[in-house]
């Protein structure tokens, strides 16, 4: 008699669950219904997966940027990772990153530019990431001469 009752709660809190769960799921199902196929551009506010790709692929651009051009200042430096081989190599690396996650989200990208979906900063990633491969280019061969 006693194991029993002390089931009873257990056991109304997972029909309670469980009802809150079919319940929620019921009457989502119509809502869901009535949703519109179109994409909606995003707020200003919202960070959509394009948009976080395109700044992600930006900012490893232009941290490229950043390197090969401390690479190319300072060829001979042994001080900090923008000197020599590794300056030059961190650069091209970044900038390979920086285009092709740029390029997936050209690819990949519903609208247009001002929509939302990030396409502003993916062609901005291109061209930043293009100008790390170049630095970086630059700074590997002056290295190897």
């Amino acid at each position: 008699m006693f194991a029993s009752r002390n089931l009873r709660p257990a056991r109304l809190l997972c029909t309670a669950a469980t009802s809150a769960l079919l319940g929620g799921f019921g009457l989502a199902a119509p809502a869901a219904a009535y949703t519109s196929s179109a994409p909606l551009a995003a707020t200003v506010t919202t960070m959509s997966a394009g948009r976080l790709g395109a700044s992600v692929a930006a900012l490893l651009g232009l941290a490229g940027v950043i390197v090969g051009a401390l690479a190319l200042a300072r060829p001979a430096s042994r001080v900090g990772t923008g000197s020599g081989l590794l300056g030059a190599t961190v650069a091209l690396a970044a900038g390979l990153v920086g285009v092709a996650l740029g390029a997936l989200v050209v690819a990949t990208s519903d609208g247009g530019v001002g929509t939302g979906n990030g396409l502003g900063g993916a062609y901005v990633a291109l061209v930043v990431g293009l100008a790390a491969l170049g630095l970086g280019g630059l700074a590997l061969r002056r290295t190897r001469s």
